[in-house]
């Protein structure tokens, strides 16, 4: 006689039933935990080797230049950072995220000095700076400095056909005076003046970066447009090495009123370019209240992207009105400013 065993009745919902699905429950939440806790630790490793070398005020190596230039961005990381380690339930990564965090907020408060210039005002000085992409962008300069009426105009990548386009475009009258480096695509700077210059060597470059000297109502100011390498992979010590230069002719001006404008390739947070504020130069745009308004690239819409244009002065100078403006046809936006000099005191 054969023994025949019933099959056993499927598991009925009840204690048993909750206990193992609680059971399951409890495997994948650690586990969910655990990979948060990782994905925070990676986000906050990469931003405090950054946020690093910003306190330790260097550049670095590739990628540390060219993450230092969107510097403010780097709160979206730190604040994912945050939530993934309230949500991995890891203290040591919540007081690192609120770390990180409270050491970038430091940092993108605008950098440099600010005051009112000592002794009477001279004259008014209205600069425009303009990095026109191999000279795509040299009709809407035309156009900008037709409406503006800029005293100084600094022309980056200026090449042999936008020179004679501004030459043709804008009266001989308006501009009479101009300091140039001829050059094709990116090599090419132009300084267009209606104030009275005299020659002077520029710094020295990979692309060019003319030098003059303006007679502004009797006193003599240093011209000298700015266009040092971008700190692209590979170009990193170039890039250090030509700010080092526009740092040098800075220092070199024994109390000389000095303009210094145009498309620097560095922001106020790397340290190559700090160096050139101390040595007594300060950021226009920082006095008339427009710090860290982007000024490239334009591809991406406002308040995206990073100020790498500049106009820095001496303290002879005061600054208001600071514009960014779209000229079209480049990737950075003009900056008009309008500064005051005024006479030194005693």
């Amino acid at each position: 006689m054969k023994h025949v065993t019933a099959p056993s009745p499927p598991p009925e919902a009840g204690a048993d039933g909750h206990a193992a699905g609680a059971e399951h429950l409890a495997v994948r939440r650690p586990q969910s935990r655990r990979v948060a806790a990782w994905v925070a630790g990676l986000l906050l490793a990469a931003v405090s080797a950054v946020l690093g070398c910003r306190v330790a005020d260097t550049d670095a190596f590739t990628p540390v230049p060219q993450i230092l230039a969107f510097l403010p961005w780097l709160l979206v990381p730190a604040v994912v950072a945050l939530l993934l380690a309230a949500l991995g339930r890891w203290r040591v990564g919540l007081v690192w995220a609120v770390a990180v965090l409270g050491g970038l907020a430091w940092f993108v408060q605008p950098y440099g000095t600010v005051g009112d210039p000592e002794g009477p005002p001279v004259a008014e000085v209205r600069v425009l700076a303009s990095n026109v992409e191999f000279g795509r962008g040299v009709r809407g300069l035309v156009e900008t400095v037709r409406e503006r009426r800029p005293d100084l105009v600094f022309a980056s990548e200026c090449d042999r056909a936008c020179d004679a386009e501004l030459r043709a475009g804008l009266p001989r009258s308006a501009y009479p005076y101009r300091a140039a480096v001829a050059g094709n695509g990116a090599d090419g700077s132009v300084i267009l003046s209606n104030l009275p210059l005299k020659p002077a060597e520029g710094v020295r470059g990979t692309l060019g970066m003319p030098g003059a000297v303006a007679d502004v109502k009797g006193i003599p100011v240093r011209l000298q447009l700015a266009h040092p390498m971008p700190p692209t992979p590979g170009d990193v010590a170039r890039w250090r090495t030509e700010l080092g230069r526009l740092r040098d002719f800075a220092a070199s001006g024994g109390g000389q009123a000095t303009i210094l404008a145009g498309d620097f390739n560095a922001t106020q947070d790397h340290a190559a370019f700090r160096r050139i504020l101390g040595a007594g130069l300060r950021d226009g745009a920082r006095i008339a209240g427009s710090a860290r308004t982007p000024s490239w690239p334009t591809a991406v819409p406002r308040p995206f992207g990073t100020q790498i244009d500049h106009v820095l002065t001496t303290k002879d100078f005061a600054a208001r009105d600071a514009r960014f403006l779209e000229i079209g046809d480049t990737d950075h936006r003009a900056l008009l400013i309008d500064l005051t000099l005024h006479r030194a005191a005693g």
